[in-house]
């Protein structure tokens, strides 16, 4: 029998005499064939079966590919060794060997050349070049390079590589300086078992490497297996970055100290070989992995960070089930990226593989936002780490990873949170890392953001928590009080009007620690999905201690809802904040039931304690709109009583309060009384004593804004508030809208007027409290100082009996004893004399700087004689720069002044004063739209014009931009955003008509002639006759003309938004001193405007109705029989296209009306067949002559 060599490729070539057999075999020249043969493992169930698929790599193809960093065998028969012992049943991933695999194993096994070969041969060059090196440890070892491949080897470090060998014969004839063997090894060979040391070893290249070492500066990691076996593990991944292959070895030790120095030895030898050569990402690798964060919009160059992890399989224990993920059975090498919101798992590039370098679990991109962050552990004995992921109200998500830069990625993931949160004094992470390793944490760059990086936080948190930025909202205010104030508004996305958990979540955590805002306001924002609503599932938000470290300590707090803890947060971890506004934010109503007590709005619950302890500085809360339980009024009043609390203000307006919890409050806010500075008790419904009330509000000495609208009051003669009272207060704003005002009242508060403690007075609404003219005229004496010098002073007295003694308030307007502001909206007038008088006055007041009469009811449309005042008013009023006569549609009430006021806007042409104007909902029309742009052409200090609403169709927007072309002072006009709509509103209900009356043909003779009339008012805005005339079905359009018009209209309507634009932009450059290159200067005026700029007339129309249905739409087929002059003509002559959509209900009540429609068809009649005849067209409805003007045919046209 010949003898057969075992053979492997390598690069050392020692004498075959010193070879060493595998797991103590004797030497190799004892083998023949046929002992192979013998040895080979029995067949199992589990084998490769009919049904195997031939696509799925089987347990025969891992221990191939685990062969190549092993020993070869030389014949094409011959099958390589398992650890399993004959007899022994497989593995149960042996159902995983393909049918193809059966029969191609031993002919791949001869052909596949290994790349980590073993040391039987030598190339006379490799080895010299390692066994030069120092010998830093070595020693006998059970080890792993594949699924189910278990092999003892002697390995020896160097300074360079970790070398296997066969046997310590072998390593002791390449290192001489290794000490001979006394005796037999005494090293404990493990039983054999199944070995999970995959890390894409079945992704491994078969050309893994030149020779059997393992380069030191490709090792990835280092790390222990924590398996549950009764030994211990050592994994250790390396990298070729060139040929993007992996692989792993798998040491297995009994001894834990030996455990010890192998993996520290290993780790120190590979970190200094990393110094001397260290390993550079490709340039591809470093493309794939921008290209892909890219895709994930969280690339910048400029925080971009990239690692080689080792992604372990964390589950712990010895027994596993059949059924169980593959993948969680592997560790898998991949890239770690720092992105500058996110960190991101990214698989090896699979284009820079090979194709049987598949892994069994392959590899996902897999992110986590750097703000959702818990937890941060590392391991000072291995390579090993952990990051642990958590977003809001879920589950935590723990990475268990590997890498010899894992000290780096700790820093760098710290470095890029601390960027994201600039302002965080306490990071919400869990930090396990040895001591020292923050002091090594690189700076970061200087915040010079707005609002100390406020935006940058807000997005950070939005990405982390899978959240829509644009969504969010928020305004920031400088013109107000407590400034600069925080306002979250409404939600971009207007079909979900409420913000989500998660929104919310992430607006106020991007808040905490923010230190740019005194006021931060959720005004008539919902937070009721966070109330009631507790996350289980962390607690590393929790504000445990203020700002400066003061603890809470809480009972529970852990398991408050994250209303109580994200508003704690906001007032304990800010210095600066002052003023929470939380009014109208929650819609919920306490329950009253005396079993269960109810918990109340979380607000008081969360705030007033800490007042209460002085824990934090926020001193104005603004509770409007919040129902309070009881629970709410005792944190409330226990903190009201405490003289520390130092609040400023109590605003509790409609919040339920009853006489009893009134009367608690006001009682306990005594203690208070030398720092309350606002209070806001309106609409509650708790009914005040005049006389109790006094005593009680009287304390508070240094009030500056009271609000008692809406409130009730014991009748009796008694003033609601006393002179005495209001003598001690020097008040800036004093509401009592809605709420009676007996004549000791307006006594009581001229008195105040009169007095110099009033000089601080701002604004004092009294909407709606009854007043008369003479009231108001007695108040405007009271606060004059100087007559005909207005006083800074903004008075509100809308909704009153003003008509009443109207003549002491028109005199007094005309003598000039108004305040500059003045509003007094939805007055009522029986008389149109008494708002001419009042008109009249205003044209020669000379206080006025703000007017808004805006919604004032008139008997009738303005007369003659009251529209020539206004335009007086207009023209000759020189101190008013706001003014609004906007009127008011509404179901069973409409308030405007007429036709008439077209005339009057004329007046607006000499004013020299008035800076903005409004005037909505007066139905100016097409007449009125070009009496503004007139003005406009002339006047030179209108600013902004509001004048929407106002049934401003596309001609008459047009016609106003036009005058905004040559008018380079207005800043701001509306695009008719409205007033678009409406128009083409319009239109598609006349074409659901069409849809309705297509079953009824004599119904739709009808119906078309009015979409056509109603497509030609959407144009131009011209009246029309009330009755559709006789000669409809040569002018009928399909339904498909109507919206091909429609679109076109849409079309025109933009291209008039964006010049609009244009021009105000060019103005504002010109208002600021900008130097811009105006795209509009050359453009023609309005009456060199063509057809294509701008429909004028209802020609305009036909033009457009025939661009749009032109071989598209099928009445095109009819105008081809009947002939385009013809059909064109009769469309134009055939019928009125001024015809308004509101007047379809006074169609059936014209019928009768016989003459008149003889008459209009007369005239059409006569248009059409003069227009004929210069055409030179034949007209074939009637071949009579023309005469005396006008066509003596039958006016029946249809069908002829």
């Amino acid at each position: 029998m010949e003898r057969r060599r075992r053979k492997s490729l390598t690069i050392f070539r020692p004498s075959l005499s010193a070879l060493a057999p595998i797991n103590g075999e004797k030497d190799g020249s004892d083998t023949s064939p046929v002992m192979l043969k013998k040895k080979r493992r029995p067949a199992s169930f589990f084998t490769a079966s009919a049904s195997s698929s031939p696509t799925t790599p089987s347990s025969p193809d891992v221990e191939r590919i685990a062969a190549a960093s092993g020993d070869r065998p030389a014949s094409p028969r011959y099958r390589p060794r398992t650890l399993q012992k004959p007899g022994r049943p497989s593995s149960i991933f042996g159902s995983f060997r393909s049918l193809h695999s059966l029969h191609d194993d031993d002919e791949k096994l001869t052909y596949t050349r290994s790349a980590t070969s073993s040391i039987e041969e030598d190339d006379g060059n490799g080895m010299s070049s390692i066994a030069g090196k120092t010998v830093r440890q070595y020693g006998e070892v059970q080890t792993t390079g594949g699924m189910f491949r278990k092999r003892s080897q002697y390995l020896v470090l160097t300074d360079s590589h970790l070398v296997r060998f066969k046997s310590q014969a072998r390593a002791l004839e390449t290192f001489p300086s290794i000490p001979a063997p006394f005796g037999r090894s005494n090293t404990m060979r493990h039983s054999s078992m199944a070995s999970i040391s995959s890390l894409q070893d079945a992704q491994t290249s078969a050309s893994h490497e030149s020779y059997q070492g393992i380069p030191l500066h490709q090792i990835i990691a280092v790390y222990k297996l924590d398996d549950g076996k009764p030994y211990f593990s050592i994994e250790t991944a390396y990298m070729d970055e060139e040929t993007n292959s992996v692989s792993c070895m798998t040491m297995q030790l009994s001894d834990p100290r030996e455990c010890e120095l192998w993996l520290s030895s290993i780790r120190k030898a590979a970190a200094g070989a990393r110094l001397v050569d260290p390993v550079p990402f490709c340039q591809r690798s470093v493309e794939y992995v921008a290209r892909t964060l890219e895709q994930e919009r969280d690339y910048d160059p400029n925080h971009f960070r990239m690692f080689r992890v080792v992604q372990r399989w964390s589950q712990k224990g010895s027994g596993r089930s059949s059924s169980d993920d593959l993948s969680k059975l592997t560790s898998t090498v991949c890239y770690l990226v720092i992105g500058i919101h996110k960190v991101h798992l990214i698989p090896l590039n699979r284009a820079a593989m090979r194709a049987s370098n598949l892994s069994l679990a392959d590899l996902t991109n897999k992110s986590y936002g750097l703000t959702t962050l818990s937890s941060v552990s590392m391991q000072e004995s291995d390579d090993a780490f952990q990051l642990t992921f958590r977003i809001p109200l879920r589950r935590p998500v723990t990475l268990y990873l590997a890498s010899s830069s894992a000290s780096e990625i700790a820093l760098w993931v710290r470095h890029a949170i601390e960027y994201l949160r600039p302002e965080w004094l306490e990071q919400p992470i869990k930090l396990h890392v040895p001591r020292g390793l923050e002091d090594d944490m690189p700076p970061l760059p200087p915040n010079l953001d707005d609002h100390r990086g406020f935006d940058r936080t807000l997005t950070a948190y939005c990405a982390g928590y899978e959240v829509d930025t644009s969504n969010i909202r928020y305004a920031i205010s400088y013109n107000c009080e407590d400034a600069p104030m925080f306002q979250l508004l409404r939600p971009t996305n207007p079909r979900r009007p409420k913000y989500s958990v998660l929104e919310l979540l992430a607006v106020m955590r991007a808040l905490r620690f923010n230190e740019s805002f005194i006021s931060i306001s959720f005004h008539d924002i919902s937070l009721d999905v966070l109330h009631g609503c507790c996350d289980n599932h962390g607690s590393e938000y929790v504000p445990w201690s203020s700002r400066s470290g003061i603890a809470l300590n809480t009972p529970k707090q852990e398991t408050l809802c994250l209303m109580v803890l994200e508003l704690q947060a906001l007032a304990l971890k800010s210095k600066r904040l002052r003023r929470l506004d939380l009014s109208y934010c929650l819609e919920r109503k306490p329950e009253d039931n005396p079993d269960n007590r109810d918990p109340g709005c979380c607000i008081a619950e969360a705030i007033f304690p800490l007042c209460q302890r002085q824990l934090t500085n926020v001193d104005w809360i603004v509770l409007n709109g919040v129902l309070l339980a009881d629970a709410d009024l005792d944190y409330l009043i226990a903190a009201a009583v405490e003289r520390s609390c130092h609040l400023r203000a109590l605003e509790v307006s409609r919040c339920g309060l009853t006489d009893r919890t009134m009367y608690l409050i006001l009682q306990a806010m005594e203690a208070q009384e030398n720092t309350l500075e606002a209070i806001d008790i309106s609409g509650n419904l708790a009914r005040l004593d005049p006389s109790s009330f006094q005593n009680q509000i009287g304390r508070f000495g240094f009030i500056r804004k009271i609000n008692l609208s809406r409130v009730h009051r014991t009748s009796g003669p008694e003033p609601l508030i006393a002179t005495e009272t209001l003598m001690t207060w020097r008040l800036e704003e004093l509401f009592l809208s809605e709420t009676p005002v007996n004549e000791q009242t307006v006594d009581s508060i001229s008195a105040y007027l009169t007095s110099s403690q009033s000089d601080t007075l701002r604004e004092i609404r009294l909407d709606q409290c009854g007043l008369t003219g003479q009231d108001v005229a007695v108040f405007m004496h009271s606060m004059t100082r100087n007559p005909g010098q207005g006083r800074e002073l903004h008075l509100f007295v809308s909704e009153n009996h003003l008509e009443k003694d109207h003549d002491m308030l028109v005199d007094a307007v005309k003598r000039g004893m108004t305040p500059t502001h003045l509003t007094m909206k939805m007055v009522e007038y029986t008389r149109e004399s008494h708002f001419r008088e009042l008109v009249q006055a205003l044209w020669a007041n000379t206080t006025l700087k703000y007017l808004d009469i805006s919604k004032a009811s008139l008997p009738y449309d303005a007369s003659e004689e009251t529209c020539k005042a206004l335009q007086c008013m207009f023209a000759e009023n020189k101190t008013l720069e706001v003014l609004d006569i906007s009127g008011e549609y509404a179901h069973l009430e409409v308030a405007r002044f007429g036709i008439g006021l077209n005339q009057a806007l004329t007046g607006l042409k000499k004013n020299t004063a008035l800076k903005v104007l409004r005037i909505e909902y007066q139905k100016l029309g097409l007449q009125g739209a070009s009496t503004v742009a007139s003005v406009l052409e002339e006047n030179t200090t209108l600013q902004e014009i509001y004048c929407e609403n106002n049934d401003i169709n596309l001609q008459g927007f047009t016609v106003l931009v036009n005058g905004v072309q040559r008018n380079h002072t207005l800043l701001h006009m509306p695009s008719m955003d409205r007033d678009r709509a409406d128009s083409l509103n319009t239109v598609q209900r006349e074409i659901e008509n069409i849809r309705d009356s297509t079953a009824n043909p004599h119904a739709s003779l009808s119906v078309k002639p009015s979409v056509r009339r109603t497509l030609g008012a959407a144009m131009s805005g011209n009246k029309a006759s009330a009755k559709p005339p006789p000669n409809h079905a040569s002018s009928s359009y399909s339904e498909q003309d109507v919206l091909a018009a429609i679109a076109s209209l849409n079309e025109r309507w933009d291209r008039e938004a964006r010049r609009l634009e244009g021009y105000l932009i060019r103005n504002y450059n010109l208002a600021h001193g900008i130097t811009a290159q105006d795209s509009y200067e050359g453009e023609s005026v309005s009456e060199d405007i063509t057809d294509d700029e701008r429909p004028v007339t209802a020609e305009s129309l036909q033009t457009t109705l025939r661009n749009a249905r032109s071989d598209r739409t099928p009445t095109m087929e009819r105008e081809v029989e009947l002939g385009d002059g013809l059909v064109s003509l009769a469309k134009e002559y055939g019928g009125d296209y001024g015809y308004s959509a509101d007047e379809d209900e006074e169609d059936d009540d014209d019928d009768d009306d016989d003459s008149e429609d003889e008459e209009e068809e007369e005239e059409r009649e006569a248009l059409l067949s003069e227009k004929l005849i210069e055409l030179g067209i034949d007209d074939p409805r009637s071949r009579r002559p023309k005469e005396n003007g006008s066509a003596n045919g039958n006016g029946n046209g249809n069908g002829k």
